[in-house]
This record gives structure tokens, C-alpha cells and sequence, in this order.
């Protein structure tokens, strides 16, 4: 069990903050003056490793992870390493597939990919996960993608999204559990109701049960709980604030 579980931020969150450089180096500003250390990179402008390591380090912040795609992970293996290793990053984190490998056929062929590659990836250093939304719960003969996939690559993690895991019908404290040892980093993203449309608004303001989840990533040993929100319901750096004061409030650190 992990009491001390950290609370970081998914940069895709910030996206249209972060569309050159200039932009990346003045939002990590206000990350750190927001109160976040630990950052996972993703949606942000392609820089160099050693340049983002760069403005990462002069703010105090570290990076545990990159969203990186499928095919760049399969077909650049060893560019992704490196720049991992640059960056300081624990872990590469596989954002989702491809539309035709949404299939029994396509989870099993990305399971046989990743299983090839990981020893090259683990004798770096890195951890290998994947990252779910709704589609990967879509059943194939009593099974959903997801146990498809992580089943046939049992040194896959798997980066578990509370949002969406919800949004496909399922329990997100369930499946960070049933992963529990495989899930270092759990995306935090709320569930609400305007007008009768699902949103992502600031996390503890929605209907998730956050105690709920909280207690199951505990028991599952997450490191690194990462706020996201795909769009915010409001100004997106109040957004990011209120969730790591309501986090925090629950009992997680900042480093």
C-alpha cells in the first residue's frame, strides 16, 4: 500500500498554452507557481529531450512519464529510450491504438509488439503502460480489449483514466485494483453533469467517488495520481488548481 502517493499533471490539459517553446517554458511558470512538481509530458509542442529537460530543471520540475505513440514506441524504440532517459522519465505511457486495432484480433497483435519490445525497454530502466479510454472496454467473446491486452503482455502496465473508465460502463476503483502492482499512474479526471452532457470538470467537484478511488489507489500502490482534463468547465489554470487543492486535501503530496 502507498500513503504517500504524489499528485502530478498531464500537460495535455494545457495544450493550447503550449504551442511553441516560449509558450512551454511560460505555463511551466505557472505549473510550478500553481503548486505541481512532477509533470507527465503530453500535448505539448515537439522539443528537443535536452531543451525540456532544460526548462524542466531551471523550475524545479521533474517529468515521470510521456504520453508517446503506438507506432513511434514499435518502430523508434530506441529514440524513445534515449529521449526518456534524457528527460528523467520512469515510464512510457502508450496513449491508444490506432481505430482498426480496436479489435479481439488488433489487442492480441499489440500485445505480441509490446512483449517483444519491453525487455529492451525494462533493461533501460523504463516501464512500459497504456493508457485506456471507453473503446477498450467493448467486449469480445466475454472479454473487454483492455484484459485482452494487458493479459497477453503481463509486463504491461496500465495507466488506468477514471473518466473513461466510467464513461464505458465500468468501476475505475475496480480496475486500478484488478491491476494493482501494474498501475504506477492513475489519470484523475472527474465526471459531471451541465445540461445534460457528461464534462470533465475540476476534480472533487463531479460525481466520481473519489474517496472510493483514492482507497483503491492506495491498495494498488500508485505513484503518481495526474490530473486531466480533455476540456475544462472552467478557466483551465483554475481548473488545475482547485484539483491539486482538493487532492491534496484528500491526503496526497505534491513531491
Amino acid at each position: 500500500m502507498n500513503n504517500k502517493i504524489v499528485v502530478g499533471l498531464q500537460m495535455y490539459t494545457l495544450r493550447d498554452f503550449c504551442r511553441t517553446p516560449d509558450d512551454v517554458a511560460k505555463t511551466l511558470d505557472r505549473v510550478r507557481e500553481t503548486g505541481y512538481r512532477v509533470i507527465q509530458a503530453s500535448g505539448m509542442v515537439k522539443m528537443e529531450a535536452e531543451s525540456l529537460k532544460k526548462l524542466l530543471t531551471e523550475r524545479g520540475l521533474t517529468v515521470c512519464s510521456t504520453h508517446t505513440s503506438y507506432q513511434e514506441i514499435i518502430k523508434e524504440t530506441e529514440r524513445v529510450i534515449a529521449e526518456h532517459q534524457i528527460l528523467g522519465c520512469q515510464a512510457i505511457m502508450c496513449p491508444g491504438l490506432p481505430g482498426e486495432l480496436h479489435n479481439d484480433s488488433g489487442y492480441r497483435q499489440v500485445a505480441a509488439c509490446f512483449s517483444q519490445i519491453l525487455p529492451r525497454i525494462q533493461k533501460a530502466g523504463l516501464r512500459l503502460g497504456y493508457h485506456n479510454h471507453a473503446v477498450e472496454l467493448e467486449r469480445y467473446r466475454g472479454k473487454t480489449g483492455l484484459e485482452i491486452l494487458l493479459e497477453n503482455c503481463p509486463q504491461l502496465e496500465a495507466e488506468i483514466d477514471t473518466y473513461w473508465i466510467q464513461y464505458g460502463g465500468g468501476d475505475p476503483a475496480f480496475w486500478i485494483e484488478k491491476y494493482a502492482a501494474r498501475v504506477s499512474e492513475v489519470h484523475v479526471k472527474d465526471m459531471g453533469i451541465i445540461k445534460g452532457k457528461q464534462v470533465m470538470p475540476p476534480i472533487g467537484t463531479g460525481n466520481l467517488n473519489w474517496k472510493r478511488i483514492l482507497q483503491a489507489c492506495k491498495k494498488a500502490s500508485v505513484d503518481y495520481c495526474l490530473v486531466e482534463m480533455d476540456t475544462t468547465t472552467v478557466e483551465p489554470f483554475e481548473a488545475i488548481r482547485i484539483s491539486l487543492e482538493n487532492l491534496v486535501a484528500s491526503g496526497l503530496k505534491v513531491m
